[in-house]
């Protein structure tokens, strides 16, 4: 089957309004944060969600008959690349990390009343959400198979146990994803979702995890959860079905996270550029000097290859296929590439790179936690390798 990467007429004109938006009402609002309180609060969320509405682009990722654009991945690779100009666009535009990942999830998994009570709330912007499945050492982090957390069965319910950490956005969220061990041990644990409201008994945020990145409302939140009890109703999907119903969300999400962070680099590249294009160094404006050339074209290099893969594994998806490879794949080349794209600017804009003046020294913090959530290159890399060994295995004749 042919890749169909072609962007039809209705996606670009999508692509322009988005652009449009982001640099009339967005960017000014991201200049304005970094300069003053350095992080957004919901007072901003809710007020560029509204103009995000005013202006047709909210909602890219949300379906249709929950109010949304209903886009395929093949569109959001195109609208969320311009989202992520801004470090608000995602956010502005209700695409960001975590909701964005929760909302697919609960469209794919949740029961009717679930849907009634998370999933529409959320997709309209009316509440915020998280995702706990990070445990603090010796807990769950790129090995999920150290889950520690523990849901069993109490009365007519479930009694929840454990700690989690860099649950993004958990100070305000309405409820979290909480991922639980229901069976099994240790290094092999039968894991079950369950959707816990943040007002329920045994469940508190005990502090925000100080961290690099900080471009997102409600912090990195670390949770206790402390005899808290639950009904059979907070059960997302079915009992010990957690790891696929991950997989559901991963895969995806690797792919928005890399569409909205390669708007930023785009971001940080174009700053770069107007830099050099009128700066003086040694006789020449500095665009003009070799080795400035060579930092600007291993960007545009960068940038296109990252597209590519992005676009690439967005279509295998949309046609039915599970993408994890593809995912994998792009996820770790677009982290690391984004990565060097802002690092590249910031060499080119010397001094002002690294001073307050330009953004680019916020998006380089930013940028460098992609390397490490959502599985970091490391375990991406293992898995690239194992699957390789695996085809090859499989496809090619045992020689005597």
């Amino acid at each position: 089957m042919a890749i169909d990467l072609t962007v039809n007429t209705a996606i670009r004109t999508l692509r322009r309004r988005t652009a449009e938006f982001i640099r009339d009402a967005v960017v000014p609002a991201e200049l304005a944060m970094l300069a003053g309180p350095g992080t957004p609060d919901d007072a901003l969320r809710i007020r560029l969600q509204q103009q995000a509405r005013t202006a047709g682009v909210f909602a890219p990722t949300v379906p249709r008959d929950l109010g949304g654009l209903g886009l395929d991945l093949r569109g959001q690779s195109v609208v969320l690349e311009e989202a992520g100009y801004s470090l608000l666009g995602p956010l502005a535009m209700n695409c960001a990390a975590p909701d964005e990942g929760n909302m697919h999830l609960l469209e794919m998994i949740a029961s009717q009343p679930q849907r009634e009570r998370y999933l529409e709330p959320l997709a309209v912007g009316a509440i915020r959400s998280c995702f706990a499945m990070t445990e603090p050492p010796p807990g769950a982090g790129s090995d999920p198979g150290q889950l520690a957390t523990t849901a069993r069965r109490s009365g007519q319910g479930w009694l929840i146990e454990g700690r989690k950490w860099f649950a993004t956005g958990a100070d305000g969220a309405a409820f979290a994803i909480v991922m639980a061990r229901t069976g099994g041990n240790v290094g092999a644990p039968e894991a079950t979702m369950f959707l816990i409201p943040a007002d329920t008994p045994g469940f508190r945020l005990t502090r925000h995890v100080p961290a690099l990145d900080s471009a997102f409302v409600g912090g990195h939140g670390e949770i206790e959860l402390t005899d808290c009890h639950l009904g059979d109703d907070a059960v997302l999907g079915r009992a010990g079905k957690g790891f696929t119903y991950a997989q559901v969300r991963l895969a995806p999400a690797r792919l928005t996270h890399c569409m909205r962070w390669i708007g930023l680099a785009r971001r940080a590249h174009t700053i770069a550029l107007a830099y050099v294009h009128g700066r003086t160094a040694f006789g020449n404006r500095l665009g003009e000097l070799g080795m400035a050339q060579q930092l600007i074209a291993d960007n545009e290099i960068d940038l296109a290859a990252s597209r590519a893969l992005i676009r690439e594994a967005a279509w295998l998806v949309d046609t039915g296929g599970s993408g994890r490879h593809e995912t994998s794949i792009a996820k770790t080349f677009v982290a690391e590439a984004v990565g060097r794209i802002v690092d590249r600017s910031v060499q080119l804009c010397g001094a002002s790179g690294i001073s307050g003046d330009l953004p680019l020294s916020a998006y380089l913090r930013e940028v460098r936690a992609f390397r490490i959530y959502d599985g970091p290159s490391e375990t991406h890399r293992w898995s690239i390798a194992k699957r390789a060994l695996r085809h090859h295995a499989s496809t090619t004749p045992t020689e005597s």
